[in-house]
């Protein structure tokens, strides 16, 4: 992929914790082991992290507590001074631009949403939504109405004069997600935004999101920790361990070729039928086209149920209409008897 079709490019960044940790990686020519680190009395939180974030994709970064994840998506935005690398949006390099740069570009081209809501609470449903607007200095009347507009987006119209207390955690989320949507950003951080939901509400925000991702098409960063999440939602995924980025592809490739042991191990008891997709079993199309139709992007867990009764063959088709391709109901049954 080139730097053009990259909306974010981050390269060997650092986050070393610790006195004198900038001249530490200096002497080390910026190839610092964990163990050299440890020696020095150094945590080394994000360690030569290498990724490129493509424009419209949701690029998931994934690992357990305390690989280096939230750390990461924070220096990407410089909430957290990384200690070495480079990092460019929309080829600028952040670590080259001033704080007021910064300011400006995290007010007008960057969103975030974190696992907590951080909703004002003296505010309604309106007025927090609107808020960004307001720091930026947009009119009342301007600022309100594309409040109005993100909040029917999300789902919540209606409640416009609610406060957050009296919203479910899954309506306040979706409030701290209108907000920051509000500022129309080009590039989407969320870290962990639903983990504090309970299973079902953190199910159908899941699939909020999608709906909303499929209407808008922006260009996002979602951590998490839940393996489940990640291959329901990602473009493509980056696993971390000890601050390193191990593995980058999409779940497919993460599930069926994993690149270390501890990919391997992160990912075994995920379901091979929760994760490949149609477009990759499918068929060339020959002779006479199935009736029924499944989309290339289905899960093999989707279209399984699909094979009803006599049916043995389904056409895969795209949004478009066009005829890609034929999914046989052996192969289907392979991939599931696999894992």
């Amino acid at each position: 992929m080139s730097e053009s079709e990259a909306k974010l490019v981050c390269r060997d960044v650092w986050k070393v914790f610790g006195d004198g940790a900038a001249q530490f990686l200096r002497s080390h020519a910026g190839k610092a082991t964990h163990d050299a680190l440890v020696e020095a009395g150094l945590v080394g939180a994000v360690r030569a992290a290498n990724m490129e974030v493509r424009t419209g994709e949701i690029f998931v970064i994934m690992g357990l507590s305390g690989s280096g994840k939230s750390t990461l998506v924070r220096c990407l935005s410089r909430l957290i001074e990384p200690t070495a690398g480079e990092i460019l949006f929309k080829g600028e390099n952040l670590l080259a631009a001033s704080d007021k740069r910064m300011i400006e570009i995290r007010r007008h081209q960057m969103g975030m949403v974190f696992q907590h809501f951080a909703l004002l609470p003296h505010l309604d449903v309106l007025h927090n939504v609107a808020f960004p607007l307001d720091v930026q200095g947009v009119a009342r009347d301007k600022r309100e109405a594309r409040a109005r507009q993100m909040i029917e987006l999300v789902g919540l119209a209606g409640k416009e004069g609610f406060f957050p207390r009296e919203l479910s955690g899954g309506q306040q989320q979706r409030v701290g997600i209108a907000r920051s949507l509000a500022v129309e950003p080009e590039l989407w951080f969320l870290d962990e935004p639903f983990s504090a939901l309970d299973p079902l509400i953190r199910r159908e925000m899941q699939d909020e999101f999608s709906r909303l991702q499929s209407v808008l098409k922006k260009t996002i960063v979602f951590i998490t920790h839940d393996f489940d999440e990640a291959i329901r939602l990602a473009d493509r995924i980056a696993i971390m361990k000890d601050g390193e980025i191990v593995q980058v592809g999409k779940p497919e490739e993460i599930v069926l070729a994993p690149a270390t042991d501890y990919v391997a191990e992160f990912t075994r008891n995920v379901p091979k039928a929760k994760v490949v997709r149609v477009r990759s079993v499918m068929k060339p199309a020959t002779g006479r086209m199935p009736r029924d139709s499944v989309s290339p992007l289905a899960t093999i867990a989707d279209a399984a149920p699909l094979f009803t009764g006599r049916v043995t063959r389904l056409k895969v088709v795209d949004d478009s209409g066009r005829e890609l391709g034929v999914l046989e109901r052996a192969d289907v049954v392979d991939v599931m008897m696999r894992g």
